[in-house]
């Protein structure tokens, strides 16, 4: 079976929790596939399976049109803890280090955002 070019989908699996970082709107810039690696390797040791995904996100009506980048962390459901308040200390700890992560990749290497 080929592999299709473009194609619907009817279903989305929705992850179990979700970070989004507005990584261009605050570096100026896109993150390299090594910043990228690099969180998801920061990532690990809380989870064991986790999704890093940079995009172009793209939001065009007739009055408005917008372009950014952004980073999500995504983690399903299944690999998050039962218990409320475990799940709950995850999720700060997750937000604290994708934070950290961000602050150091801008701190590193920052372009001059010409217009927000």
């Amino acid at each position: 079976m080929e592999p299709e070019l473009a194609f619907v989908t009817r279903t989305h699996d929705v992850p179990g929790l979700e970070i989004r970082v507005n990584f261009g709107v605050f570096a100026g810039r896109d993150a390299t596939p090594a910043e990228l690696e690099e969180l998801a390797h920061a990532l690990v040791p809380e989870l064991d399976d986790v999704s890093v995904v940079s995009e172009q996100r793209h939001e065009v009506g007739e009055e408005v049109e917008a372009s950014l980048h952004q980073v999500r962390v995504e983690v399903a459901d299944d690999h998050l803890p039962a218990d409320p308040d475990q799940r709950e200390e995850l999720c700060d700890r997750l937000l604290e280090a994708v934070t950290t992560w961000a602050e150091a990749c801008i701190a590193d290497r920052h372009a001059e955002v010409s217009e927000l």
